[in-house]
């Protein structure tokens, strides 16, 4: 939670923004492993984290994704906007964005948050409850939805 004092003088707690990006490439997705000194780190993920005080939605997926995992993309659509404030295993409660990206092009080096960085095939897929935090529902929700480009985002 964050705590910030409006101009009334009254303290409010409010949630972080994170966002997440859901790469396929060739029928396999791209997933990173959290490093050890992370929440829920040792578990795959989507690559993702936190908005940028002063950045848009698209900028902050982008950055995450090449922080994360070396590699460009372009925003393709707004998948999902998961509002639940009773996410699971969550150290502080979380408003997440998830974006579809198509990858372009691997043009660095995983930052010190990902301890490894691998395009996955969906048939290989480790059990999508193993996943950090809700990811592997998004997964599954992703996977159900990814024959229909023209589906309208999920807002839970």
């Amino acid at each position: 939670m964050i705590t910030c004092t409006f101009e009334d003088g009254h303290a409010a707690r409010l949630r972080h923004v994170v966002v997440h990006a859901i790469v396929e490439r060739v029928g396999a997705l791209l997933l990173v492993r959290r490093a050890p000194h992370l929440s829920e780190g040792g578990r795959w993920g989507l690559p993702g984290g936190f908005l940028d005080r002063d950045e848009r939605l698209v900028d902050g997926v982008l950055r995450e994704l090449r922080e994360e995992t070396g590699w460009t993309g372009e925003v393709r659509r707004l998948f999902r906007i998961n509002s639940r404030p009773d996410r699971p295993r969550e150290d502080r409660q979380n408003v997440a964005v998830e974006f579809v990206i198509e990858p372009l092009a691997q043009v660095g080096t995983p930052d010190s948050e990902s301890t490894a960085v691998e395009w996955i095939p969906i048939e290989r897929l480790p059990a999508l409850d193993s996943l950090a935090f809700d990811h592997g529902e998004t997964v599954r929700l992703y996977l159900a939805a990814r024959d229909r480009p023209d589906r309208a985002p999920i807002l839970e």
